[in-house]
């Protein structure tokens, strides 16, 4: 295998076409039989091959910069520069990560993992670079999908000025990780079939290359002048009224071609946008066929296409979604929002049922945020389903336009606490910290899917900000028979006993039922509660806590710092002054990718360790 032969970036520099060929093949068939395992992003990864290979044969890497924009296309990248031994532990607890990641490779030179940044990162380590006086090629990666991401644009903007080279690579696959929307998906769909102008300019430059004397400075000057050229067959032609050179499109998966428009882009003393064509799951039927569900998978069937992991039971993305579904049908002033993800948030079903009352804003959060404020201003009931971690990139919008004017949004926090294998970028563990922030926002935590369910019909009737937050994965079954009513700022009392008192939120209840039946199994009493709200908590329940325990535990999935327990330490420790108070949470740390199991154990988050840090620091006397 020629595969078996890569070290590094040297050795695909000495491969002939043909053999660079057979490498993509068999890059793919690897990809295709590790990610089946592992699980992973594959279909991204799979139209990006050619494409990465050519960049490793025209650029000098590491010394050369490559940024891949969100990173979860840049496995072959990995294998190019070494790591193919390490993809039997990919996005496994301290095995290799699916992102770019600094400290794991110098061929990484810029941590990724949320969408639209690549552009604004390389021309920082290209302002850099030039800075400091050194000369080295800046490259930076990002698909049609991240380009509906504002930054983006505030980038190109920027990026017009530059005296120097820099690239931008524009991976073109008509998709992100759902269909692409807006008027730039429609631009770039342009862009695509407008052959006219490529082919005038080849046919043009190849006749008067053939005049003698006069037909090179010719060529040089209408080189000089394609951008009025462009006008004509191109309309707009955004990048060029920008101020950087448009080249292509060009054919991802044509090594040769590639190859070439590198070499002409390497060759500019400005900023340069290289218009890549790619199509996303290229080599494996099923990912064709299906790109969005191959985006992320888990471990799966190569001859089917199937994933091996049993389904038993609905996760809270779509108990999140048959209810609000229900909800639509009582109400036609209900809207939904989400900003590229139908179906990763369980609106596909919505979008299916009532398409005039459903909007899928591209990435782009800060806008979803926005126009659900517009929305609530209009009369109608937004619903903004977003992941924790993606929402912390509308916090201006939320504070600004939300919770100022105090307007009815509500916001289905999915992804919420831990989620495993795509590691820090994407942990959704700080929510509860940035929303109990902001004035007017309220901040509630379902224990199981029921309550759910019922916490999405209070917020129909509340006329305010308000967030609902709930964890990756099958939702949880147990407790099924506490289902008093959602009451504003009220929480639950599920067992009054003695001893020690439990006080969790959201998935942290379950957690605490199981420290419950453990300490019970030892002979102990214990109360738990489940504090619902998370802002405003309630004060009531806590009085009825401190007043009865002398020990008080509270637990969350979200950093400590800013989150839960920390405000209801304060309340206790001014009231009751002799009650002790343990917090359990995240500590204030970034959290790796891994299972989610392996990595609560490591944060001392699972009901083992937390029985154990009770017994260490002498709370279970």
């Amino acid at each position: 295998m020629i595969l078996e032969q890569i070290k590094g970036p040297q050795d695909i520099k000495q491969m002939s076409l043909e053999e660079l060929g057979q490498l993509a093949q068999e890059i793919r068939a690897f990809l295709i039989e590790k990610i089946s395992h592992t699980g992973g992003h594959l279909a991204s990864n799979l139209g990006v091959v050619e494409l990465t290979i050519a960049m490793y044969r025209t650029f000098d890497l590491p010394e050369d910069k490559v940024i891949w924009d969100v990173g979860h296309q840049s496995y072959t990248h990995k294998i190019l520069s070494g790591r193919m031994a390490e993809f039997d532990e990919l996005r496994q607890y301290g095995g290799l990560s699916g992102f770019p990641k600094r400290k794991e490779s110098p061929y990484d030179c810029f941590d990724t993992g949320h969408s639209s940044t690549s552009i604004s990162a390389g021309l920082g380590i290209a302002q850099g670079r030039d800075i400091l006086g050194q000369n080295y090629e800046v490259v930076s990666v990002i698909g049609d999908g991240a380009l509906t991401g504002g930054m983006a644009y505030e980038a190109l903007n920027n990026a017009a000025r530059m005296k120097k080279n820099f690239i931008i690579v524009l991976n073109d696959n008509k998709m992100s990780i759902s269909e692409n929307v807006g008027g730039m998906s429609r631009y770039l769909n342009g862009l695509r079939t407008g052959s006219g102008y490529n082919d005038l300019k080849k046919n043009v430059a190849n006749a008067l290359d053939r005049i003698p004397v006069v037909g090179a400075p010719m060529i040089d000057k209408i080189k000089r002048t394609k951008n009025s050229i462009k006008q004509l067959f191109i309309p707009g032609m955004l990048f060029e009224n920008m101020g950087i050179t448009y080249l292509g499109p060009v054919d991802g998966h044509n090594i040769s071609q590639l190859c070439k428009v590198f070499r002409e882009a390497k060759n500019l003393d400005h900023a340069v946008l290289v218009h890549v064509l790619t199509k996303k799951g290229k080599g494996y039927k099923p990912a064709e066929k299906n790109p969005s569900r191959f985006h992320g998978v888990d471990p799966f069937d190569v001859t089917t296409g199937k994933s091996l992991k049993e389904k038993q039971y609905p996760s809270y993305t779509e108990v999140f979604s048959r209810k609000l579904c229900q909800l639509a049908k009582e109400r036609p002033n209900l809207v939904a929002l989400t900003a590229a993800m139908p179906d990763g948030t369980g609106l596909s079903d919505f979008a299916r049922h009532y398409p005039g009352r459903f909007f899928d804003v591209g990435i782009a959060e800060a806008h979803a945020v926005t126009s659900a404020a517009g929305m609530a201003a209009a009369g109608l009931k937004p619903v903004v389903a977003v992941y924790s971690s993606f929402l912390q990139r509308a916090y201006d919008q939320v504070l600004h336009d939300v919770c100022i004017q105090d307007l009815p949004v509500v916001f289905a926090v999915d992804r919420a606490g831990l989620v495993g294998s795509d590691g820090e970028t994407h942990q959704g563990i700080f929510d509860y910290s940035f929303l109990t922030s902001i004035p007017n926002m309220s901040v509630m935590a379902p224990k199981n899917l029921w309550e759910l369910r019922a916490m999405l019909e209070f917020s129909m009737d509340y006329n305010r900000p308000l967030a609902i937050r709930y964890p990756r994965g099958e939702a949880y079954r147990g407790l099924r028979d506490f289902r008093e009513p959602i009451v504003y700022g009220k929480g639950e009392m599920l067992y009054e006993e003695e001893g020690i008192a439990l006080l969790a939120v959201g998935s942290m209840v379950s957690t605490a039922e199981h420290i419950r039946q453990k300490l019970k199994a030892e002979g102990r009493s214990c109360t738990l509660a489940n504090g619902r709200f998370v802002k405003p908590f309630d004060r009531e329940l806590v009085d009825r806590l401190a007043e009865r325990h002398k020990v008080i535990v509270t637990l969350e999935e979200n950093v400590l710092q800013g989150g839960y327990g920390l405000p209801v330490t304060a309340y206790i420790h001014e009231h009751y002054p002799h009650r002790r108070v343990l917090n359990i949470g995240i500590p204030d740390a970034y959290v790796e990718h891994g299972n989610v199991s392996v990595l609560r154990e490591g944060l001392g988050i699972d009901s083992d360790s937390i029985i154990k840090t009770m017994k260490s620091r002498g709370y279970l006397d």
